[in-house]
This record gives structure tokens, C-alpha cells and sequence, in this order.
């Protein structure tokens, strides 16, 4: 959680003293900007080195040790280009002290106090469902014009599990348009799709039966495995349209083509599983 109570200066410049003098806020910021935090913040300047062809910064900055005090920094010199004579910070503004947010974020342009968790032990998935139960179940006591957002990895999860589950579909469309041409046919490619329901179950039951959480790389594995699933759906079904011309008996094609074409698929499954074993 970040440190509501982080310890600072607050500067309150004098405008009509500022103006006075021939400045104003923008010559006290940028003054105070190149004496503390580099000219690079204002003005960058680099030098090209004629013999590498090298771009190198040149920072111009008080060094700290001579801005240790509060004497030290109000005695910071102010300058514009209007002016010839420099002013001190001293004349024209006043340096107090104060607690403010070690960091500053903002979302959507509004301002936000950020509070950092992380998972052990669990997966995302299931400590986000947690955290969004409890957000909803409190968000009546928030106060007026807030409003609690779960952001991070969450919604990089969720996006990437839209993504592919959007994928995983258009795949099973598209699989099934392809077929179709390829069959000139509207329900033997309708029997081979059937197959993929049966390939989601058996995904379903080996992530259970393994305890591996839905991620990224077990949705992949999913669209490798309909594609898979679709391919030995294919050979099946393509013998059995063959035998059944042949015999005309579709019992007998059918269980024909299961025996003759289990060793192909066999040996197709088990170099998918072979191959994605690593993973």
C-alpha cells in the first residue's frame, strides 16, 4: 500500500511578488526543476562525438550536497529570460513542510490510491473471484464520487482467456466451413464436429484430474487439441463414407472404419501428447 504520510516541501510561490520581479510560476518550476532534477528535464541537450557518431546527454544540476538544508534550497537561484538579475527562491516563495502520497497515479485522469496484493498458493483466477466478492459486497461503503477497481494481471488475464476462448470458437467454425468445402457436404462435416465436444470433455477431465488451473498455456493446448481431434475425426469419418458406398450398410462402416483407423489415430494422439508433454 502506498505511504499516504511520505514527507515533503511544499512550495507557495508569491505571484504578485514573482511578478514584481519580473518572474513567474513556470521560470520558479523550471528553475527548480534544472537545479534539481537535471536540465534534461527541461531543456535536453546532448553532445554528437565527431568520432563514433555517439549521442552523449549533457545534465547540468546542483549537486545535493549543497542543497542539504532549507536555508540551502530557499537560497536556490531563480532565473527568466526576462530578467538579467537571478532571485532566490527565498524572495518569492515560501518553503514549508508536509506529508503528502509517496506516488502519484491516476486513472481515467482521476486520482488513485493504489493497494498491491499478490497470489501464494493460489491461482489468479480463483483470489480474483475472491477480491471481486468482497469489493461488491462493500461497495456501498466507499464514499460518495469513489469507486474501487481491480486492475494488474487480472485483466491482462481476462483479456488473454477472451481472446482465446473467441479463438477456440472461431476455430471450431471455421474448421467446420472448411470441411464442408472440402466434403461438399452439410452433415458429414456436422458428424465430425460432434467429435469436438467429446475431445472438450476429455480437456476438462484431464485438468481436473491433474489439478492445473485454466491459463494461457492449458487454452492453447485446447485449440491444439480440437485441431487434433478434428484430424482424427476426418480420417474416421472419411473411411466410413468410402466403406458405406461400398457395403451400404452403415453399422458395418462404421465399425470397419473404427478398427482400421484406430492405429492412425492412436498414433496421431500420442505425438500431440508426446509433443506438448514439456509444456
Amino acid at each position: 500500500q502506498e505511504s499516504p504520510s511520505n514527507p515533503g516541501f511544499n512550495i507557495n510561490v508569491d505571484r504578485a511578488q514573482a511578478q514584481y520581479l519580473g518572474l513567474t510560476e513556470r521560470d520558479v518550476t523550471n528553475s527548480l526543476l534544472v537545479m534539481l532534477a537535471g536540465s534534461s528535464q527541461v531543456a535536453p541537450t546532448f553532445w554528437l562525438d565527431p568520432q563514433n557518431g555517439v549521442q552523449y546527454p549533457i545534465v547540468m544540476q546542483e549537486p545535493q550536497y549543497r542543497v542539504d538544508t532549507l536555508s540551502e534550497l530557499q537560497n536556490l537561484p531563480i532565473s527568466a529570460t526576462t530578467t538579467a538579475v537571478p532571485q532566490v527562491l527565498g524572495a518569492v516563495a515560501s518553503v514549508s513542510r508536509n506529508a503528502s502520497n509517496a506516488v502519484v497515479s491516476q486513472y481515467n485522469i482521476q486520482s488513485m490510491v493504489q493497494i498491491y496484493a499478490t497470489t501464494q498458493g493460489r491461482d489468479l483466477g480463483a483470489v480474483a473471484a475472491d477480491i471481486g466478492k468482497i469489493l461488491n459486497d462493500t461497495a456501498h461503503d466507499a464514499p460518495k464520487g469513489s469507486a474501487i477497481e481491480l486492475l494488474g494481471q487480472v485483466q491482462t488475464m481476462n483479456s488473454a482467456f477472451a481472446g482465446l476462448l473467441f479463438g477456440l470458437l472461431g476455430a471450431i467454425v471455421l474448421i467446420y466451413l472448411l470441411i464442408v468445402v472440402n466434403f461438399q457436404s452439410w452433415s458429414d462435416p456436422f458428424v465430425i464436429v460432434c467429435a469436438l465436444p467429446a475431445a472438450l470433455a476429455g480437456i476438462v477431465w484431464m485438468l481436473f484430474a491433474t489439478g492445473t488451473t485454466l491459463s494461457v498455456p492449458a487454452l492453447t493446448g485446447a485449440i491444439m487439441c480440437m485441431g487434433v481431434a478434428t484430424a482424427n475425426s476426418v480420417l474416421v469419418v472419411s473411411f466410413a463414407r468410402e466403406r458405406l458406398e461400398e457395403l451400404g450398410d452403415p453399422v458395418a462402416a462404421a465399425l470397419e472404419a473404427g478398427f482400421v483407423r484406430f492405429r492412425p489415430v492412436l498414433m496421431t494422439a500420442l505425438a500431440m501428447i508426446i509433443g506438448m508433454a514439456p509444456m
